[in-house]
């Protein structure tokens, strides 16, 4: 009876959360300073729809909603900076709103949530992507004084494309997405490549789409800051990428960390760049780095495999048990630590002291330093979330490839 009383729940929110965005993208021309309906008829403009969300001048945020059929409607996710859930008001139009802040400059997720059941924003375009069976968010930016280092600037722009492969090591099509920097295309040069992973519930776009790693290193580079790179992004989970065709799910994964993934990575994905595109081919210009999941996957790759990655950074990396057991996994590097340290350029290891994988993060470098490893270890404020590895990002591009030209093959 439980079951069925959940699955009743979850089709009606479903039902009205339809009728949300039927009715945001048909409703009458409305005002935007309000985000009431016009009296008049005339179809929305993006100038005149329903304007949600509204970022005002004290760094406050009013989210709206137009839900005429709900009972109840929250606002959810990391704009509460910890709060569980704010309740929203709802008008005589049907239109529910909640005013939250003032919040600090930074990019924000949130959801709403009715009859329990998780949805975006549907007058925000602003959504984070993820993999079949992972719920979306919406995200909102509350601008600072000056423009953030994650914020476009008047600067010359690299590419991102989006690239599609034939996995052999998985048997379907998958996507990479490919950072190149700005100029590729009119210069001979060679250039280094960052391999940049994303973390768990997230696909090959979440760098971009999430992290502005793009934007971040087009700043850095223009800054020079940081050497010219490609970065490769690449679908962390054993799937099938998606818009290609009719789903296929792989069998026998179960596991956040699969045993695919190395295999497609090395065989597969850094193959097709080096055939490709104009970069190195050696470890001195070869980095791999990554959040969360990917963290854990940079550093288990990367440990395992130096003479094939000269740089290796893990942000809240998930190196610790339930997700692995780093004292096992690296047994047979550890033993021979002189040998490690005399080919990594960096061990870079970086997590927010809120963050739940902290210890894991701290217990990892602690036992890295104790069998004689260099490592780099940088704790800051914060927990699992995108303005740490943005941040992340930022500090340690600049750290990687240094002095590579001068050890070019």
């Amino acid at each position: 009876m439980r079951s069925k009383s959940r699955l009743a729940t979850l089709f009606i929110a479903l039902m009205i959360a339809a009728g949300v965005v039927m009715a945001t993208a048909q409703q009458p021309a409305s005002a935007p300073a309000t985000g009431g309906a016009a009296k008049s008829g005339g179809m929305a403009t993006p100038y005149t729809a329903l304007h949600s969300p509204e970022v005002h001048p004290d760094r406050t945020v009013t989210l709206r909603f137009l839900a005429p059929e709900a009972t109840e409607v929250y606002v959810v996710g990391e704009i509460l900076q910890g709060k569980r859930q704010l309740a929203m008001t709802k008008g005589a139009d049907g239109i529910w709103t909640a005013t939250v802040g003032p919040l600090p400059p930074e990019i924000w997720s949130y959801n709403f949530r009715i009859q329990g059941v998780d949805i975006t924003d549907p007058s925000n375009p602003a959504i984070k992507p993820v993999p079949p069976g992972f719920p979306m968010s919406s995200f909102v930016e509350v601008p600072g004084d000056t423009p953030a280092f994650y914020d476009s600037k008047p600067v010359p722009h690299g590419e991102v494309r989006m690239v599609l492969y034939e996995s052999k090591t998985m048997g379907v099509t998958r996507w990479l997405w490919i950072y190149t920097p700005p100029n590729y295309d009119k210069s001979r040069a060679r250039y280094p490549v960052l391999y940049l992973l994303h973390g768990n519930g997230e696909a090959q776009n979440g760098w971009v789409m999430n992290g502005r790693a793009n934007i971040i290193l087009d700043n850095l580079i223009a800054e020079k800051k940081a050497q010219p790179m490609l970065v490769v992004m690449p679908q962390g989970h054993a799937l099938q990428g998606a818009n290609v065709g009719p789903l296929v799910r792989l069998s026998g994964e179960t596991d956040m960390f699969s045993k695919r993934f190395a295999p497609d990575l090395l065989q597969d994905v850094i193959p097709l760049v080096e055939r490709n595109y104009r970069v190195y081919t050696d470890a001195d210009h070869r980095a791999i780095a990554g959040l969360s999941m990917g963290g854990g996957q940079a550093i288990s790759i990367g440990l395992s495999n130096p003479q094939l990655f000269h740089y290796v950074l893990g942000y809240s990396a998930a190196v610790g048990r339930p997700f692995m057991n780093a004292e096992a996994e690296f047994k047979e590097v550890l033993e021979k630590p002189e040998r490690l340290n005399s080919r990594l350029r960096l061990l870079w290891v970086g997590c927010g002291k809120q963050d739940f994988l902290y210890q894991a993060n701290r217990q990892f470098v602690d036992l890295v330093k104790a069998k004689g490893v260099n490592v780099i270890y940088h704790e800051t404020e914060g927990s699992h979330v995108w303005s740490v590895w943005r941040r992340y990002l930022h500090d340690t591009a600049p750290l990687l490839f240094k002095g590579a030209a001068s050890r070019r093959p």
